[in-house]
């Protein structure tokens, strides 16, 4: 069964319930970092940072982080090295994300997509796969950038 790990703050618990229905139709076992699911009040950036770490160590192929407006969530994971997350609010960036820079993670914020368009956007997420190509060179240099960032705080 194929894994996924999800993510809200209070502001998105709503929308993170319905997108969890859906992955739960198609057969994804859905692990949930939320606040709710934990029954306690962390900030969105301890819900970001927990789903992303657990992404980076391989617990779960791809996360998809929910907040009012998908940007602090982003900024969070982002955080965590050898983890992109892309904030998404229409199906070309999210097939941009995975397709031209790897994204293993997807945010979109409750307060600017609604439930119907939130549902297409994972669909066309989840539907697409990193390409490499000349995407490839792009993504490499990423890469790079961050060991150098974390070589010279070292």
């Amino acid at each position: 069964m194929k894994t996924i790990a999800i993510g809200a703050d209070d502001a998105a618990i709503e929308l993170k319930n319905l997108i969890k229905k859906q992955l739960e139709e198609k057969q994804y076992e859905v692990l949930d970092y939320s606040n709710d699911a934990r029954n306690d009040r962390p900030m969105y950036p301890d819900v970001a940072f927990a789903l992303a770490t657990a992404v980076k160590e391989g617990h779960h192929e791809r996360g998809i982080l929910l907040c009012g407006t998908g940007i602090g969530v982003a900024i969070v994971a982002n955080k965590v090295p050898g983890v992109r997350a892309a904030q998404c609010h229409d199906t070309f960036s999210a097939e941009r994300a995975r397709k031209s820079n790897n994204a293993q993670i997807m945010t979109m914020g409750a307060r600017v997509v609604g439930p119907e368009l939130a549902k297409t956007i994972v669909n066309a997420w989840l539907a697409s796969e990193f390409e490499g190509g000349g995407s490839t060179a792009k993504v490499d240099k990423i890469d790079y950038y961050e060991q150098a960032c974390q070589a010279h705080s070292a």
